[in-house]
């Protein structure tokens, strides 16, 4: 993907459905290329780098369970103040804007540089063709995704996913869909496109951007089991495709948060109702 000198004039973002070029203009030595490793390693520390390591740990802790993967569980979206609604409440809305901090932290740096979150295609310039091409992505992901988790899981490969631990209170599905959104907005816009235009801009060559933002988005959904992990690198591939040929994050932060509407809302409305749907 293409980028920008850094510290100097902000680039020209291409036009949607050109593709972007992995051609860095910065750095040009060794010393600008460490710092902006170091960057991300520290911007990656403190948000999904650090969740795959965290992942990986509990991926082990489950691993050395008397139980199988498919007894245990994974809850998504759990209760912060169990009996406490209004509490739990305020623990809920705390997590989901403590959780989009590393995506200020983006903004800011990218501020610094000299541009914005606008060169990650981050903005509501294109709303309609975004919410399409999102819609479109989460249709042909979702399906397939809902598929290999429920074969994973049946095969003893993958925990059972609880994606709501909710309460059935008023807010909850109102928290869901915010959870959802945040998600969406953390991932994409650390781990698609600030993670891509840093290795890009310190020489990494396409194939390796990808494959390194792909194992990262998996890594850090690896306490869910195998499936977690392989059905996440192979999404996380799709969507740097994705955002190669679009130039934007919109319509993956659309999709993205569709997908996991749908698992969080779904689960919470269906979970014990129908029979095709493993729970606790």
């Amino acid at each position: 993907m293409s980028a920008p000198a850094v510290g100097r004039r902000p680039e020209r973002r291409p036009s949607a459905g050109a593709p972007l070029t992995t051609v860095p203009t910065e750095p040009k030595t060794a010393q600008g290329t460490r710092r902006l490793l170091g960057e991300l390693l520290i911007v990656l520390g403190l948000s999904l780098g650090a969740s795959g390591i965290g992942a990986l740990i509990s991926f082990a802790g489950s691993l050395t369970e008397p139980l199988t993967l498919g007894r245990q569980v994974a809850t998504l979206n759990g209760s912060r103040a169990p009996g406490r609604p209004w509490l739990d409440l305020v623990w809920q809305l705390y997590y989901i804007g403590r959780g989009l901090m590393p995506v200020v932290l983006v903004g800011y740096l990218l501020v610094r540089e000299g541009t914005s979150l606008r060169v990650l295609g981050f903005d509501l310039g294109q709303k309609l063709r975004d919410l399409g091409r999102g819609a479109a992505v989460a249709a042909a992901i979702g399906g397939s995704g809902l598929v290999l988790y429920l074969a994973s899981q049946a095969a003893g490969y993958n925990l059972t996913v609880a994606p709501s631990g909710l309460p059935d209170v008023w807010w909850r599905v109102p928290v869901l869909v915010l959870s959802a959104w945040q998600n969406a907005i953390l991932e994409e816009v650390v781990v698609l496109g600030y993670l891509l235009r840093r290795l890009g801009q310190s020489g990494w060559s396409w194939p390796a951007a990808v494959v390194t933002s792909s194992v990262l988005r998996g890594s850090y959904h690896l306490y869910q089991g195998v499936g977690g992990l392989v059905g996440n690198m192979v999404m996380g591939a799709v969507f740097c495709l994705a955002y190669r040929r679009w130039g934007r994050v919109m319509p993956l932060v659309v999709a993205h948060a569709l997908i996991d509407t749908v698992a969080f809302v779904g689960y919470a409305l269906l979970a014990g109702h129908v029979s095709w749907l493993p729970t606790p």
